[in-house]
């Protein structure tokens, strides 16, 4: 089993990296980043490359949005995820 504060240091790592560049997270990235703040993906409709998540506790926000740029986040999606984060405490150490 992977240690608790190995996963935090991961993540703070990966937040931290979207914060520095927005411009530079990948796709990939950006994906699992949500997904590691609790946002779950949704089934996706078929023929569409957008992919939508909502996160359990935060009923009143909308759904986010993410679609790749030739394998890169857009940097517009990388700051609403990063203000969710923040607005939250998603980061919070348990």
């Amino acid at each position: 089993m992977v240690p608790k504060r190995w996963l935090v240091g991961r993540l703070r790592k990966l937040y931290e990296k979207a914060k520095s560049h927005p411009n530079n997270l990948s796709f990939r990235e950006l994906c699992s980043l949500a997904e590691k703040v609790g946002f779950i993906r949704r089934k996706q409709r078929s023929g569409t490359s957008h992919r939508v998540y909502t996160h359990p506790e935060l009923t009143t926000e909308e759904p986010l949005t993410f679609q790749s740029n030739r394998g890169k986040a857009k940097a517009y999606q990388v700051k609403q995820l990063l203000d969710i984060i923040d607005d939250h405490d998603l980061l919070r150490e348990e």
